[in-house]
């Protein structure tokens, strides 16, 4: 086998090798947060469903996760194209006959810019559904993400004695 068939062979596997890995290391569920036994990002509605909203504050929920769905699927597109050029970007440096660190500095600085603000604009969401929650509310979504931290770090001390 030629060495462009190698690498090009090598291009292809090791995106489907780190990504089983990652699947296998969240327990096969994708964005659930379940492999680590219900552990992670906690689904919000499940916690906002204990907290005794109004009907209003459901309503005013429901509109805001219907408007913030909408905003990304018409942002989706364009971040599309510039993931696909990222990976291609990530491809030509693996590809190439030398390693340009410059470059790969560049694009990966690019990249950790753009998940900043992805998570400033989760962050901002966030807040503005927190922000609808009365004082007593508030204070219970606290004591129920304390009471899960410690499940799920009791659940990581057991997986670890294991």
């Amino acid at each position: 086998m030629t060495m462009t068939k190698k690498m090009m062979a090598m291009a292809i596997a090791l995106p489907l090798v780190l990504g089983s890995a990652s699947v296998l290391a969240y327990g096969g569920h994708h964005g659930k947060g379940e492999g680590r036994g219900g552990c992670g990002m906690e689904d919000g509605r499940k916690l906002m469903q204990e907290l005794d909203l109004s009907d209003a504050q459901q309503q005013q929920l429901k509109a805001m996760r219907q408007s913030k769905r909408e905003a990304m699927k018409a942002g989706f597109a364009g971040k599309r194209e510039q993931m696909q050029a990222h990976h291609q970007q990530m491809q030509a440096l693996m590809l190439a006959d030398t390693f340009d660190e410059a470059a790969a500095r560049t694009l990966a600085q690019t990249m950790v810019e753009q998940q900043v603000e992805r998570r400033v604009a989760m962050m901002k969401s966030r807040h503005e559904m927190f922000s609808m929650l009365t004082d007593e509310q508030k204070t219970r979504f606290q004591q129920l993400m304390s009471e899960r931290q410690a499940q799920c770090e009791q659940r990581w001390r057991d997986a670890k004695d294991q």
